[in-house]
């Protein structure tokens, strides 16, 4: 067995505990340990290894040691670590990628490449080719997957970096660039020296490893498909051996399954993934966000930067994936695209950012055109409301007003309208929603939830909890989180209850 009991004066030595590492360090030491695991059913024997190579492994620290020159057993391990295979995709041993299916095995290589290597110098392509991939749930459809054939890549070839002249493991800093670090540019070109990166080319030798552990999401828009961005998740990795056992686990996942509608909901996916060896053991992560800027659209440039904890968000996150559905296919330019939910977007981000999951819902829903869809969407913020926690029970006893306003109201009017005609239900929440719209202060909201419950008439509701509901309705507490309330009881009320209405909410409202 090659992982021997200890490594004896190693050649390279890292730590989880080490002070001076960051997330990426870590996530590049567990890409190291998972690489160095799988290396060991190709090469069991270190005399078969270039200088003897030798490696301990533990929970929490690698150690190596070879004997020989330093350069030759370097380029060994990573030229082993990081391949390319026949269809031109990029090939991590460390993820034992010969097992996994060609839809995780795409998504890597686009992850990769337009996060890490997103620069022509570090990555060389040599055409494109395309791959049809069915969506899992939708008959018949397809997704054309396109990405380019690579050739070759930084990786493979940094053991001249990490080696002297005479080909022995350099002693002193050398500098990191974007393409190793995420975010490490030089801050000023007229001060190059002063303001580059640097890192010990041990600590550099661990960044090349990163890609390996972490985890990689397309995010497309519902108006340019065909622009994606990508959102680096990068794990807090505790234990080496648990995270590797839990990364292998999740060998074949479905293409659409990698689509993300929010930074927040990247964060939330990974910290929920689940496994087939063993649970989620990964608590918190931090996730960067890669888009086009105007001021360089050569490439992608971090747009946004979060860490995110998993508490009891995650149960509200997994709530939403029920009550909303995940995804949907759009035709745009003779090409199919998958589109996440949009809805869930403003739910996870609410969440990551500690807010409730209905901060500000209607005012996001407009900024982003989505009114039509939310009040036609089938009951998924029904099901939030039905089946969430809430911090104060006034807020669930307000929606419940809100609703017997709206049942009452509804039924006034399907009883004004007569046979054959149709009931302007759809009229009167635009109108409604047209009049919480203009409530620009505590003054317009109070005369609006006046006249609005006013309109219904007597609410059992408001009656028996009045008190309760004086702070929402007064404007003792904030009063833009009485009109999201409002917004989202518009919104959640049960379409289906709708015609129910006009045989038994009308013969009740002829008994009052």
């Amino acid at each position: 067995m090659s992982v021997v009991a200890s490594v004896v004066n190693p050649k390279i030595q890292l730590n989880l505990g080490d002070p001076s590492i960051t997330w990426i360090h870590r996530a590049g030491i567990a890409g190291l340990w998972m690489t160095l695991r799988q290396l060991e059913k190709l090469y069991p024997i270190p005399a078969k290894r270039p200088g003897n190579l030798t490696w301990f492994l533990s929970p929490r620290s690698i150690s190596l040691e070879w004997q020989g020159q330093d350069f030759i057993v370097l380029d060994w391990l990573l030229k082993q670590s990081f391949q390319i295979n026949e269809e031109g995709l990029i090939s991590l041993i460390g993820l034992n990628t010969h097992s996994i299916n060609i839809e995780t095995q795409i998504n890597i290589h686009l992850g990769i490449t337009a996060t890490f290597l997103q620069h022509n110098q570090v990555v060389k392509f040599k055409g494109k080719k395309s791959k049809s991939l069915k969506v899992d749930g939708v008959d018949g459809i397809e997704i054309d997957v396109e990405y380019k054939k690579a050739v070759s890549y930084a990786h493979q070839h940094f053991a001249k970096q990490l080696c002297d002249e005479q080909g022995q493991f350099l002693q002193q800093s050398i500098g990191v660039v974007g393409w190793l670090y995420p975010g490490s540019v030089v801050r000023h070109v007229a001060f190059t020296k002063e303001t580059k990166f640097e890192e010990k080319p041990q600590l550099a030798f661990a960044l090349l490893y990163a890609p390996v552990a972490c985890h990689y999401f397309v995010l497309r828009s519902h108006t340019q498909p065909q622009h994606p961005q990508y959102a680096l998740v990068i794990p807090k990795v505790a234990n080496l051996e648990i995270y590797a056992q839990q990364y292998w686990s999740l060998e074949n996942l479905d293409y659409k399954y990698f689509h993300i509608s929010s930074l927040g909901d990247a964060a939330l996916r990974f910290l929920t993934y689940k496994t087939t060896a063993i649970p989620n053991q990964v608590k918190r992560c931090q996730v960067i966000l890669f888009g086009t800027v105007v001021w360089s659209k050569q490439q992608k440039t971090r747009t946004e930067i979060a860490v995110v904890e998993a508490t009891e968000i995650i149960d509200i996150y997994k709530l939403s994936c029920i009550s909303f559905p995940e995804y949907r296919v759009i035709s745009y330019q003779n090409k199919n695209f998958i589109i996440s939910n949009a809805i869930k977007a403003i739910i996870a981000d609410n969440l990551v950012k500690g807010f409730s999951w209905w901060n500000d819902l209607y005012i996001k829903i407009l900024n982003s055109n989505l009114l039509k869809a939310i009040l036609y969407e089938d009951r998924g913020i029904y099901k939030m409301i039905q089946h969430s926690k809430w911090d104060v029970e006034a807020q669930k006893l307000f929606i419940q007003a809100c609703h017997e306003a709206l049942k009452k109201i509804y039924a006034k009017i399907y009883d004004r309208t007569k046979e054959g005609q149709y009931a302007q239900i759809e009229r009167e929440n635009i109108r409604i929603l047209s009049q919480l719209g203009r409530c620009t202060n505590v003054e317009n909201f109070r005369k609006f939830i006046a006249e609005f419950w006013g309109r219904a008439g007597q609410l059992s509701i408001l009656e028996e909890h009045w008190e309760e509901l004086l702070p929402l309705t007064s404007g003792i507490m904030d009063w833009k989180v009485a009109r999201d309330l409002t917004f989202i009881a518009i919104a959640s009320y049960p379409k289906s209850k709708n015609i129910n209405i006009k045989i038994s909410e009308k013969a009740e409202l002829d008994n009052e």
